[in-house]
């Protein structure tokens, strides 16, 4: 590849995923779509992804009743889909067919409830993966506010469809 063609390619590739870029990336939906917008998305090293928290999320009916709080592993599948959009759009896997499985989740730790009204902000970095690979290592943060919400190191098998 030549540099005018990298050159190409990255102006091309889109630095933010709206929901309909997302749908067509992940195989997610309702109720488990759990990311809104991908910003701020810098190749295949960096992105943010937000997530506007509702009352109307089904959880919320029974965790916890008259104390609605997002539960924790929501929180952390929220952090792995905004990773998982941030490597489709770089690849452009825009055809609905990426299929992305947990294989660990460490280092989690939550500091802040979050709550309906709220707006996650979850920063994203890759630590380890590239394109054509299958396991991909990331390091997230989730805040609310500027507050840390939550953080994870988590590591992911992604089965790219075939060509």
């Amino acid at each position: 590849m030549t540099d005018e063609t990298a050159a190409a390619d990255a102006a091309s590739t889109p630095t933010e995923a709206d929901i309909l870029l997302i749908q067509s990336i992940l195989p997610h939906r309702y109720p488990f779509l759990l990311v809104d917008r991908v910003i701020d998305i810098d190749g295949i090293k960096t992105a943010r992804g937000i997530k506007n928290v509702s009352m109307n999320e089904p959880h919320f009916q029974g965790h916890f009743p008259g104390n609605p709080i997002m539960p924790g592993v929501t929180i952390v599948e929220a952090m792995a889909q905004t990773a998982a959009v941030m490597v489709g759009t770089t690849m452009g896997l825009t055809d609905g067919n990426l299929s992305i499985y947990f294989m660990g989740i460490d280092a989690c730790k939550f500091r802040r409830k979050v709550v309906p009204g709220d707006q996650l902000l979850m920063d994203v970095t890759t630590t380890r993966g590239r394109p054509g690979g299958k396991v991909w290592k990331f390091s997230a943060k989730a805040t609310v506010d500027g507050e840390m919400a939550a953080e994870a190191e988590f590591t992911a098998m992604m089965e790219l469809p075939a060509a």
